[in-house]
């Protein structure tokens, strides 16, 4: 009886060594996001261009979009922001959402930087960040013209990544 306890180290190393190896395999990037398929969450929150009052979730629908999450205070947003600006100029619809940041620093942003949204929706407190599963910035997310979420992408959006992946999918919802 005693001797089969001699084996116990060995199973539970062997079960551990499996997860670990199994983990391995995994993409540590993807952020799988519960949205996928679903209708834009609905919202109406103040826009932060000052003529325009608020915007709402209906007002999307109609188009293809890309509705990238970003603040002024995320250094990757400052890094996608020329390629971001660049796709705007080649007929990509973006959306933007101002998350969690003072709206007095977007202006100077926008203007320094060039502008490449449609129209930015201020998300001051975070609340359709939450609706939408955010967990920071940049997040972008692929919205077809029935306002449904096709594609949930964390992080930056470069050049590489666009033609390799990004940009295919985007062709996908506009369908």
């Amino acid at each position: 009886m005693k001797r089969w306890m001699l084996f116990v180290p060995v199973i539970v190393f062997a079960v551990l060594a499996a997860f670990f190896w199994r983990g391995l395999s995994l993409d540590p990037t993807a952020m799988p996001s519960a949205l996928v398929g679903k209708p834009m969450p609905q919202f109406e929150l103040p826009a932060l261009e000052q003529n325009r009052g608020t915007i709402s979730s209906t007002e999307l629908v109609g188009q293809p979009y890309l509705l990238n999450v970003w603040a002024t205070w995320c250094p990757t947003c400052k890094a996608e922001h020329p390629f971001l600006v660049d796709l705007a100029q080649s007929g990509v619809n973006i959306i933007g959402v101002y998350y969690r940041d003072d709206t007095s620093k977007a202006d100077g942003w926008l203007t320094n930087l060039g502008n490449p949204y449609l129209m930015n929706i201020v998300d001051e407190d975070g609340k359709l960040g939450i609706d939408l599963g955010v967990f920071g910035t940049p997040e972008t997310y692929f919205v077809d013209a029935a306002g449904v979420i096709r594609y949930k992408h964390v992080g930056l959006i470069s050049q590489k990544n666009w033609q390799e992946e990004l940009g295919p999918i985007y062709e996908s919802i506009k369908g």
